[in-house]
């Protein structure tokens, strides 16, 4: 099961109590004080794992609390710390506070960690305040009490291109064509219920990473359809495939379901409708009404966008999309890396 929403309690440990103590031994009348300090409460890690693909783990979890530190004892014996404890969570789950819902970290990159909850000090003994005036303190100090926060964690894949398009436009198929990725695939609007990655190998230890979300329909930046639940799933791409079906047995209009589907885009985050995008022409192994497939091609010519027609299906026209998406996404991380060269040297 795919979730990418979880709601998490953390607390860091409570520092331990220092003590009040003195020295008693044979023939050391004035042993003086020796009470030992608390030891500090753990911490609360949130860490960044590659190995995890989804919040299913915390949804049924979502208490997390560090342990305690423990009190000090006599003989200037300090109490032991609390071990630190960690929630591992996927690449690219953004931290946000619950109550103001701001962003507090993005862990997006592997291993990445933030501290989510720090434990609390632990308390003086009191042989800590013993002074020259004051030889014989009767007093300690007890140990603060963790941080504690709730949480709101939200998963946003990462991929270098992202699938868009109406429901059974051909996102699914196609993702299952180019890489080893198995969604399920039905002749029926909204089969894909959940986002799905695929890998896709260029040769040469070369890949990119595709993501194929749920379809969009008319409406789906305020919530129609599956809409907004996963429309942030393709925020982190550096490039979208626009999939068109110009199928004769579809009995859609092609460029107002492509026109459609860019103003979700916009309406939801105006940067996606500026990112870089190549439209996609699918099931021309249906076609029979070429002037479908004539009017998106110019629609596209007309926004400047690449366009290329398949038939995932058939295995036609996909070689060459894949050749085509990695050289713009070379091109696009050539563009980004010059930039942050120019930024550098400012």
């Amino acid at each position: 099961m795919f979730i990418d929403r979880a709601k998490i309690r953390v607390r860091g440990g409570g520092g331990g109590n220092g003590v009040t103590a003195f020295r008693r031994e044979k023939f050391v009348p004035r042993g003086g004080p020796s009470g030992g300090d608390g030891g500090r409460g753990g911490d609360v890690w949130i860490v960044a794992d590659a190995s995890l693909n989804t919040l299913l783990h915390l949804r049924y979890n979502p208490e997390h609390l560090a342990p305690r530190g423990r009190h000090g004892e006599g003989s200037n014996c300090s109490g032991r710390e609390g071990e630190d404890l960690t929630v591992r969570v996927p690449v690219g789950t953004q931290i946000f506070d619950s109550e103001t819902n701001e962003l507090l970290h993005d862990l997006a990159t592997d291993q990445s960690r933030w501290p989510a909850a720090r434990g609390g000090r632990g308390g003086f003994g009191n042989a800590h305040f013993a002074t020259s005036t004051n030889r014989a303190p009767r007093y300690h100090q007890s140990g603060s009490e963790g941080e504690e926060r709730v949480l709101q964690l939200e998963l946003k894949l990462l991929a270098d291109v992202g699938l868009v398009g109406f429901p059974n436009a051909g996102k699914s198929t196609l993702i299952s064509t180019i890489s080893a990725a198995h969604p399920k695939i039905a002749d029926y609007p909204f089969t894909t219920l959940e986002p799905n990655l695929g890998v896709v190998d260029l040769g040469d230890y070369r890949t990119f990473v595709v993501a194929d979300i749920p379809g969009l329909i008319e409406g789906a930046h305020s919530g129609a359809g599956l809409g907004d639940q996963f429309l942030r799933h393709v925020e982190r791409t550096k490039l979208l495939l626009h999939l068109v079906d110009v199928s004769s047995v579809s009995g859609r209009e092609t460029v107002s379901d492509y026109l459609t589907v860019n103003h979700e885009l916009r309406a939801y985050n105006p940067a996606l409708a500026e990112r870089p995008q190549i439209v996609v022409a699918t099931k021309i192994d249906a076609l029979e009404d070429t002037e479908r497939l004539e009017s998106l091609k110019q629609q596209a010519a007309a926004d400047g966008r690449m366009f290329l027609a398949i038939s995932a299906v058939a295995n036609k026209g996909t070689r060459e999309l894949i050749f085509a998406v990695a050289a713009k996404l070379e091109e696009i991380n050539e563009a980004q890396e010059k930039a942050e060269t120019i930024e550098l040297s400012l």
